[in-house]
């Protein structure tokens, strides 16, 4: 059995990490086969993930198998139409069902970082904050989502991938970071 620690760092590498490195390969040979090729590779390295996960962790995080298994299914409507467009909106897509989870989350009464903030006995002070995260992380993914459909249209391949791939990892680390120094604001009285 997977201790717990390590099942929670593998969720948070699989959250980050997952898809990343089907797009890198599908960039890489797309510029060098073309985009058919891109297409069997990407999806080959999605594929591999899970199997690489389920091996190594006995465990496919939900994370995988929702951004590989939309990946996989995106390259296949790819494949069938010979258009390399529904491969590329597959980060989109998954980042707009992010914004629906977690503003739906929201807009029911039940945001989801509260939720999780509950589960670690946090101080009740910080539901109100972590509500108000909850809707703007949403807001943030939506966003986020347009961006990468805009990109999947009109951006470069290698474009695309770096806003797929560092794009969005640092505008979230950098959006996270300033809503933790609001909250130490907020909490200090300042």
């Amino acid at each position: 059995m997977v201790p717990m620690q390590s099942s929670k760092n593998q969720a948070l590498r699989s959250l980050f990490l997952g898809g990343i490195v089907p797009v890198v390969v599908y960039t890489i040979i797309e510029e060098k086969a073309g985009p058919l090729w891109g297409l069997v590779f990407g999806m080959g390295f999605g594929i591999l993930e899970i199997l690489i996960e389920a091996f190594r962790y006995r465990k496919v995080e939900t994370v995988t198998w929702i951004g590989n298994g939309l990946l996989v299914v995106m390259g296949g409507v790819s494949l069938l139409t010979q258009e390399g467009i529904w491969f590329k909106l597959q980060p989109s897509l998954l980042e707009a069902g992010m914004a629906v989870f977690l503003l739906g989350s929201w807009a029911f009464k039940k945001p989801l970082l509260v939720t999780m903030a509950k589960k670690q006995e946090l101080p009740p002070v910080l539901e109100d904050r972590f509500a108000g995260i909850t809707f703007r992380l949403g807001i943030f993914f939506l966003l986020h989502a347009v961006l990468a459909a805009y990109a999947a249209y009109f951006w470069s391949t290698r474009a695309w991938a770096l806003l797929k791939g560092v794009g969005l990892t640092l505008s979230m680390l950098l959006y996270l970071g300033i809503e933790v120094v609001n909250i130490r604001r907020n909490l200090h009285g300042r």
